[in-house]
């Protein structure tokens, strides 16, 4: 898909289309991560808090239960 520009005042907006929306489940309230690596735009929908706590909860579970079976595993 190859998009143009829209001037929007002083600034150039880059106009989603709803099937790309629809796809991503993002709307006009959810919050965008924009990041480039110098050649490539990247936009995301940010990182929720609530489930990056649930990633970390599940990670000290996992500690917990295999920590010392991966340390000897890694040594």
């Amino acid at each position: 898909m190859v998009k143009m520009l829209t001037r929007h005042g002083n600034s150039l907006a880059l106009v989603l289309d709803r099937g790309v929306l629809d796809l991503l489940k993002i709307d006009a309230k959810t919050p965008l991560e924009i990041t480039t690596d110098g050649q490539v735009l990247i936009v995301a929908p940010a990182h929720n808090g609530r489930r990056r706590k649930e990633f970390l909860k599940a990670m000290e579970a996992g500690n917990r239960r295999y920590g010392r079976m991966l340390k000897r595993l890694a040594g």
